[in-house]
C-alpha cells in the first residue's frame, strides 16, 4: 500500500510503499476512502506524543470499507462502510466495562499507538466494540470528520458541558472542533460567542450559528465575553489548546460555570497556569474531553439524520495522499478553513 511515513520527528514525511496490513483476530482492515488532517497529527509528527514509535504512519480521522476481518469479529462483514473514534477501547479494563472507552487504560489510537490512516489501508482493533456503521447517504469525506473533530465536539458540548437551551456558550478557536461545537451548541438552543484571531474564520463561525464573535487580537477576550453575555458564559470550551485560550476560557465563565478543555496542550504547554482563585471563589467546574465512545455515536447520528446537524459543512480542502506530507508539516500555521481531507489515494 501507499502511505505517508515519517522515520524521524520533525523531519519531512515521505510517500512510501509498505506491506498491506492484516487484521488482528479481534480486528478488521479498512480500505481508507477519506481521512482528515488534524492538529493532533501535527503534534504527533513534532514528537509531542509519547505513544508514537518510529517509523510511523499518522492519521486518525477516517472512514472507509472493511476489506478483511479477524476470526473473532461477529458484528461486521467485508464491504461494510465504517468509521471509528480516534480513541478505541480494549473491552477488558474497568473503564471499558463502565462504557468509558474514551479513557480506556489500554486504548487503541490509530495514528498514535498504532499506524494510522494516511494510507490506502489501516488495521483497526477490537472491531465489535469500536467500529461505527455509516449511514448509506453519508459521504466518506463527511464521515472522516466524525471520528475526531465532530464527535469530540459533540461529547464536549453535550456530555461534558451539559449545554441546554438559553445558555451562553463561548468557543475559543474556530477550527474544525470549534466550528463543530458552535453548530452543536446552537442546535441545542444555546447562544454562542466565537473567539478567533482570523476574521475569515469568525465569519464562518457566524454562518455556523455564532451570535457574537470576538477577535482575540483586539483586546481583553474575557471582558468582551462578560459584556456580551451579561456576566459570563455558562459553558466555555478551549477548542484550540493553548495556555492563553485555556485561561481565557476559564475567565470567560459566569459564577458556577463549566470550562471544557478540548484542544490538546502538549510538550512545554502541557501544564498551563490556571486562575484557581477564580475557580474556587466562583465554584467553577473544569472538565477534560477526550473523544467519544462508539456507543454514543447514535445520538449524534440521529441529529445528523434529522438535519439538525450538518457536518458536511466542515469539509474544506480535499487533497491527494501525495499532498499530505506538506499539509501535515504546515498545520501549525492554521491557514486552512474547515477540515482538510485526503480523498485521493492513487
Amino acid at each position: 500500500m501507499k502511505a505517508v511515513l515519517f522515520e524521524h520527528f520533525r523531519e519531512a514525511p515521505k510517500i512510501a510503499t509498505l506491506p498491506d496490513p492484516t487484521p488482528e483476530p479481534h480486528g478488521v482492515v479498512v480500505e481508507v476512502r477519506a481521512t482528515g488532517l488534524c492538529r493532533s497529527d501535527w503534534h504527533g509528527w513534532m514528537g509531542h506524543d509519547p505513544d508514537i514509535a518510529l517509523p510511523h504512519v499518522p492519521g486518525h480521522e477516517l472512514a472507509g470499507v472493511i476489506t478483511a476481518k479477524g476470526r473473532d469479529v461477529r458484528n461486521w462483514q467485508v464491504g461494510d462502510r465504517v468509521t471509528v473514534p480516534f480513541v478505541g477501547g480494549c473491552g477488558a479494563c474497568p473503564e471499558c466495562h463502565a462504557g468509558d472507552q474514551q479513557v480506556c487504560r489500554a486504548q487503541f489510537q490509530p495514528g498514535f499507538t498504532h499506524w494510522g490512516s494516511y494510507a490506502e489501508y489501516v488495521s483497526l482493533h477490537h472491531a465489535d466494540l469500536n467500529l461505527v456503521r455509516l449511514p448509506e447517504d453519508m459521504g466518506y469525506d463527511t464521515a472522516a470528520a466524525l471520528g475526531c473533530r465532530f464527535a469530540t465536539a459533540f461529547r464536549a458540548v453535550v456530555d461534558q458541558g451539559r449545554v441546554s437551551g438559553g445558555q451562553w456558550v463561548a468557543v475559543h478557536g474556530c477550527g474544525g472542533v470549534g466550528l463543530s461545537a458552535i453548530m452543536i451548541a446552537q442546535a441545542l438552543g444555546a447562544q454562542v460567542v466565537a473567539v478567533d484571531l482570523d476574521e475569515t474564520k469568525l465569519a464562518l463561525a457566524r454562518s455556523f450559528g455564532a451570535t457574537v464573535t470576538v477577535n482575540g487580537t483586539t483586546g481583553d477576550v474575557p471582558a468582551a465575553i462578560m459584556a456580551a453575555t451579561g456576566g459570563g458564559a455558562h459553558v466555555s470550551l478551549d477548542a484550540l489548546g493553548h495556555p492563553t485560550t485555556c485561561a481565557n476560557s476559564v475567565l470567560s465563565l459566569r459564577r458556577r460555570g463549566r470550562h471544557v478543555q478540548v484542544g490538546l496542550l502538549l510538550a512545554e504547554q502541557a501544564r498551563p497556569p490556571i486562575p484557581m482563585d477564580r475557580v474556587i471563589g466562583w465554584e467553577l467546574e473544569l472538565y477534560g474531553s477526550h473523544g467519544m465512545q462508539a456507543h454514543r455515536y447514535g445520538a449524534m447520528l440521529d441529529m445528523i439524520r434529522s438535519g439538525t446537524l450538518d457536518p458536511a459543512r466542515l469539509v474544506g480542502d480535499r487533497i491527494a495522499l501525495a499532498d499530505a506530507p506538506q499539509a501535515l508539516m504546515t498545520m501549525d500555521r492554521f491557514a486552512a478553513t474547515g477540515a482538510t481531507v485526503i480523498t485521493h489515494f492513487g
